[in-house]
This record gives C-alpha cells, structure tokens and sequence, in this order.
C-alpha cells in the first residue's frame, strides 16, 4: 500500500489534514460485526446477490453510525486488469464521489474464483473511508493517505474481529510512503505498540 505524493496548493491543507492520525469512533454493540459474518457466508455459499445485499447493509450500519448519507454498492464479477507497459495490475474496488456508488470486484482477474474473504472486506472499507473522506471530512479529494489508511484499517480490524495494529511507514522517494509489513506485524504484539505512529 503506497500513499500519494502530496498535491500542490491549494489542497495541501487538506491532504495534510487527512495525513493527521485520527480517532476512530467504532460501535460498541457488535452491529458492524454481526453483517461482516453475513457477508462472509454469503461468499461461501457464492451467492452474488446476497453477498450485494449484505454489502448494502454493511455500508447502510457504517453510513448510520458515522452519520453521512448513505452510498449504493454494486458487486461485479472478475476484477478488470489494467495493462500497462511494464505491468498489469488488477482493479479491486473503486468509488464514485459523483454518484457515492461504491464497485468491488468478487472474482480474481485470471482464475474466475471467489477472493478470499479478507481481501473483499479490506477492499469494501477502504471504498467506504473514500466516501467518508467527502462527506464526514468535507475534502475536495480522497486522497491515499497515511492517515487513510489508518481509518480504513481501524474500520477493518474492528468489522472483523481482529486485533488492531498499528501501520508502520517506510519512506519513499517524493514524499511518498509504504507500509512496512513485517515491522508492522512484529510491532503489533510488542507491548505500547498502539500508543503511538511509529516513524
């Protein structure tokens, strides 16, 4: 995961805005988490239109709660490859800020099968968190932040049941970053880990 180089003025107030780590409210009843499960047993018995359903009334309970208008979901079947001249990358999600309609992809690209459950519900909150970005936040753009990818992580982590981690940044040229993966595992079960953004 790679953030996006900072933009020109005058919307690097906002990118730094939303470079800032936030606190991330999340529902303490358990309702984010109870439609998370129906959407992973909707993908293991391969139902396409209960699996859209139970999208719609993930990002329904998520709109809810965070209190911005609601957006439409469509789910379509192998993800697209976009062919470039030195690589082919796959598209697994995307969000529409002029309609709110979020897409996501429930097939891989070559073999047709089912994505793994994991990678869907990453892919379904991090469209959210763009549609968030615009109507929580106000932004012109919804850019791929480090703070972005906090809040889509938080979101993720607690619709799923998991431990949080904290996202640890290795730097790159342009002012760019990446997530350091095998440090942000090992830092995840170090004692005061979470207390604070590691460098």
């Amino acid at each position: 995961m790679l953030t996006d180089t900072p933009p020109r003025k005058p919307n690097l107030k906002f990118f730094v805005d939303s470079d800032q780590p936030k606190t991330v409210p999340l529902p303490s009843d358990g309702r984010l988490v109870k439609v998370t499960a129906a959407i992973e047993m909707a993908m293991k018995i391969d139902d396409t239109t209960e699996v859209r359903q139970t999208c719609d009334d993930f990002l329904g309970t998520a709109s809810g709660f965070y209190r911005v208008p609601p957006c439409s979901i469509r789910v379509l079947a192998a993800r697209p490859l976009r062919v470039h001249e030195c690589s082919t990358t796959e598209l697994f999600g995307d969000y529409q800020p002029d309609t709110t309609l979020i897409r996501v992809w429930l097939r891989t690209a070559v073999g047709k099968e089912v994505t793994s459950f994991g990678t869907f519900l990453s892919t379904l909150c991090h469209e959210f968190c763009h549609h968030w970005d615009f109507l929580k936040f106000g932004f012109g753009d919804s850019w791929h932040t480090r703070g972005f990818y906090e809040r889509t992580a938080a979101l993720y982590d607690h619709a799923r049941g998991t431990s949080p981690k904290r996202l640890v940044w290795a730097p790159l040229p342009r002012q760019r970053r990446r997530i350091d993966w095998p440090r942000t595992n090992r830092s995840s079960s170090q004692p005061g880990s979470n207390d604070k953004r590691l460098p």
